[in-house]
C-alpha cells in the first residue's frame, strides 16, 4: 500500500510539472480577442493568441483552433520575438474542421446588366479568384474554359490576333498566358494596351528560358468582352464593379461567395543568428491565397525555373518546424515554401491539390553558391571559377523532408512547377508521397548543390501532362564545370575533373519509386546530373535517360514497355546501367563512349541484344521474357524461373509505393497498369483501339494481294473516325503502316511500342502503303 500511494504521489508531482511548462490557448470565430483564451473564454483570431505567447510563463504553447473559417487581414507572421524561446503547436481542436483563408466573404447586392449578366459593387481591394459555394470560377477569358482541353483548359492559336483585339472594347489589364515554345513550362503576361493594333505585353519573367510564345497552346483572360459564358466573371477595377454571368441552376440570393486577398497566409520567418524553432501546425486547411505570377522571380542559377519565394506557408530561417496532416486548396500559387536557411523542417501527412503553382519547394538562397551563374547559356569563366568544394554559407534547406503527402491537380496556372522542387539544397527526405496530374514534373531537382537526397517510395504518374521534354522525375546539374558549348565541357571536364563535384558532393539516391511519365521519360537525369545511384524502381513508360553528367549507376530497375535512354555522354563518365529489366533495344543518342559499365541487362529478345552487343557492351546480358508474377496487377516481381535472376537482378517489393495514411488511400487516384508489350501479346493482339482509331494487322495472303504488300507484315487501318486527331494528319482508312519513327512496324504492338517512345513530342513520322504507293505523314499525337 504504501508503494501506491507514494505512486500516485510521484504522478501527481509529474503532472503538475507537465501543466507548469505547458499552456494552452483557445481561438473561436464566436470568441473575443479581449477574452482570456481559455476552451470557455476563447479569442476570436489566431494573430491575438500568437500575441499571447511571449508574455506567457510556459514552454510549450499549444493554440487550439476551433471549428469555423478565420478570414485574416494579415498574414499570421511567427518570429523569433513572438515565441520568446517557446515551442509552439498550432491545430484544430480534436480534427475539428478549422480553414485558414487568405481570402474575404463578401456580401452583394446584385442587379440585372443585361440579359446574361448579374453586376453587383464591391469595396476593397481587387481580387483574381472568386468562388461561389467553394468552386472556383473562370475569369473571363478566349477560349473559355474546357475542362477537356489538354494544356491550359483550352487554348487557340488566333487569342491574341489583331481580328480578336479589333473586336475587343479594352483588354488592357488582361492577362496571356501561354506554353513556352519548346514546352518548357509557361510564360505569364499583362496587357498594357494595344499599339498599331497588337497587344503590348508586360511580363514573361517567370521562365529562365527565354523563347517566343508558343504558337498554339496560349489563352487570354481577364478581359470583359470575353464574359460570354456561364460561370464567367470580371472585375473591373476602376469602378469595382464585379460581373458575373451565373453557373447554371445557381440561386445567387443564396450563394456563399468568397475572393482572394493575401498571397501569404503564414510566414515563419527567423533570422541567421535566431532561427524560428519547434513549430508544430496540424489539422488546418489553407485556402485562397491570391495568384502570383506577375509578382517578383528570381532565376535558379541555370535551370529552366524562375521562381516566386512565397507559398500558403512560407519557411525561412527555421529549424524543426513541421506541417502536418493539414489541407491546402484552393490556392493562386505556391502551398509551402522552404526558403533559404532551414534545417529539419517539412511537411508531412498532408492533402496538397487545386493550386495555382508548385507543392513543397525546398530552396536555397543563390549566396550559398560558389561561381553562381545565372540562365542556360551564361558561365563563370574557367580561370575565375572558385575551386572549393561546397556552399558558400549555410542559407539552404538541409535535412529537410515532404513524406506522406497527397499532391495532385497542381500547376493549375503556372506550368513551369512541380509536386516537390529541390534547388540549392542538401539531405532533403522525400518519402512515400503520391503525386499524379500534374503538368510538368512530379519532382524536381534543379541542380547538384548539394545532393545527398533520398527519394524512395514514392508514387509519380500522369506527370507531363501539359508540357513536353521532361519526366515524372527531372533533374539538371548545370554545375560549375558544365557549360553550354559541349567541346568547351568536354575540354574542361577532361583537363579539370575535380570541378565535376564541387557541388554534386553528395550522392542522390533514388529507390523503391514506381514512375509514370506519358510525355517524356519517367526519370529525366538531364543536362549534367551528376552523382546518381538508381535503384529497385519501376519505370511504367517512358523509360530511363541520363544525359551529359557523371558517375551516375542506374541497377536492378524494372522498364516496362521502354528502355534505356543514354544521351552524349562524356569520355570517361564513369556511368553503370547494369542488372535491369528492358523491354525495348537501347536508345542512344551521340553516345562514342559506353561509361563504366553497361551489362548484366535483360532484353525482350535477341536482335535487341544484338544491336546492344554491336556497341561492345553487354557481353553477358541476355534475352527473354522476365517472367512477371503478375504484371496486369502491378506485381513486377520475377518467377523463379527468369532469366533475370541469373544475371543478378534481385525482386524488390511493388506494392509499396506512395501515401501509407489510410484515408490518402482510400482518395487516391491509383495508377493504371500497362499493357506489355512483349512478344506474347505481339502473338496473341490482333487488333486494337489506337489515338481513337481502329487498326488490326495485316491478315495472310489475302490482305498481301488487297493492299499490295511485299509481305505478310503491318498495320492495317479500318476506320480513322471524322472527330479523332490523326485525320488532319491525313491518315485514311485502308491505309497500311509499314513503319515508324524509322522503325518496322510488324503488328499493331510494335506501333503502340513505337509511339510511346515519341509521344512527349507530339508527333511520329509513319511510313503508309496507299494504293501501292508509299507515302510519308507527319501523325500528330496530342
Amino acid at each position: 500500500m504504501h508503494s501506491r500511494i507514494l505512486g500516485l504521489f510521484l504522478f501527481k508531482l509529474m503532472a503538475l510539472a507537465f501543466v507548469s511548462h505547458a499552456q494552452n490557448l483557445y481561438v473561436s470565430p464566436g470568441g473575443n480577442d479581449a477574452n482570456a483564451g481559455t476552451l470557455q473564454s476563447p479569442l476570436k483570431t489566431p494573430s491575438a493568441a500568437v500575441a499571447q505567447i511571449k508574455q506567457l510563463p510556459q514552454s510549450k504553447i499549444t493554440i487550439f483552433l476551433r471549428s469555423g473559417v478565420y478570414y485574416l487581414d494579415t498574414p499570421l507572421k511567427i518570429d523569433p520575438a513572438s515565441l520568446n524561446g517557446k515551442s509552439l503547436t498550432i491545430e484544430a481542436f480534436k480534427n475539428e474542421p478549422v480553414t485558414l483563408s487568405a481570402g474575404r466573404k463578401i456580401m452583394l447586392k446584385w442587379e440585372k446588366h443585361d440579359k446574361n449578366i448579374l453586376k453587383a459593387k464591391v469595396s476593397g481591394n481587387g481580387f483574381e479568384m472568386l468562388f461561389i459555394n467553394g468552386k472556383q470560377l473562370p475569369i473571363a477569358r478566349y477560349p473559355n474554359f474546357d475542362s477537356t482541353a489538354r494544356v491550359f483548359n483550352g487554348t487557340a492559336e488566333d487569342a491574341l490576333s489583331p481580328a480578336r483585339i479589333a473586336n475587343s472594347r479594352n483588354i488592357a489589364g488582361g492577362y496571356v498566358h501561354a506554353l513556352h515554345k519548346s514546352e518548357w513550362g509557361s510564360f505569364h503576361y499583362r496587357i498594357k494596351g494595344t499599339k498599331n493594333g497588337e497587344a503590348e505585353l508586360e511580363g514573361g519573367w517567370q521562365n529562365n528560358r527565354p523563347s517566343t510564345l508558343h504558337s498554339q497552346h496560349r489563352f487570354v483572360e481577364n478581359v470583359f468582352s470575353e464574359l460570354d459564358a456561364p460561370g464567367e466573371w470580371f472585375l473591373d477595377k476602376k469602378t469595382q464593379t464585379l460581373y458575373l454571368y451565373p453557373p447554371q441552376k445557381l440561386d445567387i440570393s443564396k450563394a456563399n461567395i468568397e475572393v482572394s486577398h493575401l498571397k501569404h497566409i503564414i510566414e515563419l520567418i527567423g533570422t541567421k543568428q535566431e532561427p524560428v524553432k519547434n513549430i508544430t501546425i496540424s489539422s488546418i486547411r489553407f485556402e485562397h491565397t491570391e495568384r502570383t505570377f506577375m509578382e517578383h522571380y528570381e532565376p535558379l542559377l541555370r535551370s529552366d525555373w524562375m521562381i516566386y519565394r512565397g507559398g500558403a506557408v512560407l519557411m525561412e530561417n527555421t529549424e524543426n518546424c513541421l506541417i502536418k496532416d493539414s489541407e491546402f486548396t484552393n490556392l493562386g500559387g505556391n502551398a509551402v515554401m522552404i526558403s533559404g536557411y532551414n534545417v529539419g523542417s517539412g511537411v508531412t501527412g498532408s492533402h496538397i491539390y487545386n493550386i495555382g503553382s508548385s507543392a513543397i519547394c525546398f530552396i536555397g538562397d543563390s549566396s550559398a553558391v560558389r561561381s553562381a551563374a545565372f540562365g542556360y547559356e551564361n558561365f563563370i569563366p574557367l580561370a575565375k571559377i572558385d575551386r572549393t568544394p561546397g556552399p558558400k554559407n549555410n542559407k539552404y534547406p538541409l535535412k529537410c523532408f515532404a513524406e506522406g503527402n497527397l499532391i495532385h491537380n497542381i500547376g493549375k496556372i503556372e506550368k513551369q512547377c512541380t509536386g516537390v522542387q529541390i534547388e540549392m539544397a542538401s539531405e532533403i527526405h522525400v518519402s512515400h508521397n503520391t503525386i499524379y496530374q500534374v503538368p510538368r514534373a512530379g519532382i524536381n531537382i534543379g541542380d547538384g548543390a548539394w545532393g545527398g537526397h533520398l527519394i524512395e517510395n514514392n508514387d509519380v504518374f500522369e506527370t507531363v501532362l501539359e508540357t513536353g521534354d521532361h519526366g515524372a522525375f527531372n533533374s539538371w546539374g548545370r554545375d560549375r564545370f558544365w557549360h553550354p558549348d559541349r567541346k568547351t565541357m568536354d575540354s574542361i571536364a577532361a583537363t579539370h575533373p575535380e570541378l565535376i563535384f564541387l557541388d554534386a558532393q553528395k550522392t542522390v539516391i533514388i529507390r523503391n519509386n514506381r514512375f509514370r511519365c506519358d510525355h517524356g521519360w519517367d526519370v529525366d537525369l538531364d543536362d549534367g546530373s551528376s552523382n546518381y545511384h538508381i535503384y529497385n524502381n519501376v519505370f511504367m513508360s517512358g523509360g530511363l535517360k541520363f544525359r551529359e553528367g557523371f558517375q551516375r549507376i542506374a541497377e536492378n530497375n524494372v522498364i516496362l514497355n521502354n528502355s534505356f535512354h543514354p544521351h552524349v555522354w562524356f569520355k570517361n563518365s564513369g556511368d553503370v546501367f547494369r542488372k535491369n529489366i528492358l523491354m525495348r533495344p537501347y536508345f542512344p543518342i551521340l553516345i562514342k563512349d559506353w561509361g563504366k559499365e553497361v551489362d548484366y541487362n535483360l532484353f525482350p529478345n535477341k536482335n535487341d541484344l544484338k544491336n546492344a552487343q554491336s556497341n561492345k557492351t553487354d557481353s553477358h546480358s541476355t534475352f527473354g521474357d522476365a517472367a512477371f508474377v503478375d504484371p496486369e496487377n502491378g506485381n513486377y516481381q520475377v518467377k523463379s524461373a527468369s532469366p533475370a535472376l541469373a544475371l543478378g537482378f534481385k525482386n524488390f517489393p511493388t506494392d509499396r509505393f506512395g501515401v501509407t495514411k489510410e484515408t490518402f488511400k482510400k482518395i487516391a487516384k491509383k495508377v493504371s497498369y500497362p499493357v506489355l508489350l512483349n512478344a506474347a501479346l505481339e502473338k496473341d493482339m490482333q487488333e486494337m483501339t489506337w489515338l481513337g482509331v481502329k487498326i488490326r494487322n495485316v491478315r495472310g495472303l489475302g490482305d498481301r494481294s488487297a493492299f499490295g504488300l511485299p509481305d505478310e507484315k503491318g498495320v492495317v487501318v479500318v476506320d480513322v473516325p471524322a472527330n479523332s486527331i490523326l485525320v488532319k494528319s491525313g491518315l485514311q482508312n485502308n491505309d497500311v503502316v509499314i513503319s515508324a519513327n524509322k522503325e518496322k512496324t510488324d503488328n499493331v504492338v510494335r506501333l503502340e511500342a513505337i509511339r510511346q517512345q515519341v509521344n512527349w513530342t507530339g508527333q511520329m513520322d509513319v511510313e503508309v502503303l496507299r494504293n501501292q504507293q508509299t507515302l510519308t505523314l507527319k501523325l500528330n499525337l496530342k
